[in-house]
Order: C-alpha cells, then structure tokens, then sequence
C-alpha cells in the first residue's frame, strides 16, 4: 500500500480494506503470537520498514482517527515519546 492509497481513501474520507486490516492488526498483533515483523509478513506481505511507514502516514489521517480514535492517539503518542527519545539520544 503506497502514499498514493493513504491520501486516495483520505480524499474518500473512509479507509481501504487494506488500512482497516492495518489498525485491527495494531489493536490485537500480540495474538498472533511470535515476532511482530513476521505477523506482518504474513498477514501484509510487506517489509517491517514499509509496514511501519504506512503505518505513519495512515496514523496522520482524519480517516485513521475517525475510525479508531483511542488507537490512533495512542499509536501517535508511542511515536512522539520514540521520536522525543531519539532527539534526547541525540543530543548526548
């Protein structure tokens, strides 16, 4: 799923199958047991890297928030305290 999916069913204002599956797989990942970059393998046939980066800029949607919003707050709050982190790190 590229930038162009994420801002077409933005347009659209409702969210692809493929961004739906996206956020149930962030509610509930953990139940499919083993390493998440595997699960998304299997469920996305995608790369970890590229899961992650849909993943953001689907997360920056009204559609995302609209849809799910205490897990798309929380999944922007968990990348600001990584991002803050980063920058911290950084700084050492």
């Amino acid at each position: 799923m590229g930038a162009t999916t994420v801002q077409a069913s933005e347009t659209a204002g409702q969210l692809s199958d493929v961004e739906a599956r996206m956020l149930e797989f962030e509610r509930s990942w953990w139940r499919f047991g083993g390493a998440k970059e595997d699960a998304i393998r299997e469920q996305f046939d995608m790369t970890a890297t590229r899961y992650y980066q849909t993943l953001n800029r689907l997360i920056d949607t009204e559609s995302a928030l609209a849809a799910d919003p205490t897990l798309v707050r929380r999944l922007r709050r968990l990348r600001r305290t990584r991002q803050e982190a980063r920058s911290v790190s950084g700084r050492r």
